[in-house]
């Protein structure tokens, strides 16, 4: 995997691939658009964040590059690219309770609160990128 030079991009299947980790000041694309929805990213070494009409999707610190992504009522799943471990901030249902699998492995249940926030702590491991699925329950 790589980088999204473009920082973000729309793929065949309809999931979209974003984030660029390498560099060093602040980038940002706006007025994406992807079947009627309109993306901004932003993104750089330190953080990357998507938005989907004006509403975070995702963000996470340090920054990455996320291939794959896919966003539906049920939930979401993509592959986050990273040097070292990350946070990521996932903006979802409010209220709502969420299966999280890392890599297959099932890390349990967690709860968004009012806000619609699930926080992950994601190991990239030797090879610097771990497979997410976050399904509703």
């Amino acid at each position: 995997m790589s980088v999204v030079n473009d920082l973000i991009t729309e793929h065949e299947n309809g999931s979209i691939s974003f984030g660029n980790y390498e560099l060093d000041q602040k980038a940002k694309k706006s007025d994406f658009e992807v079947r009627g929805d309109r993306y901004k990213v932003k993104t750089f070494r330190e953080a990357t964040r998507l938005e989907r009409n004006d509403a975070l999707v995702y963000e996470s610190e340090p920054g990455t590059a996320v291939h794959d992504f896919t966003w539906n009522e049920d939930g979401v799943s993509f592959s986050v690219e990273c040097p070292e471990d990350c946070q990521v901030v996932l903006g979802l249902t409010d209220e709502a309770t969420y299966r999280v699998l890392v890599d297959g492995r099932d890390t349990g249940m967690m709860d968004t609160g009012r806000g619609g926030k699930l926080v992950l702590s994601i190991e990239t491991g030797e090879n610097n990128c771990a497979k997410v699925k976050v399904i509703r329950a």
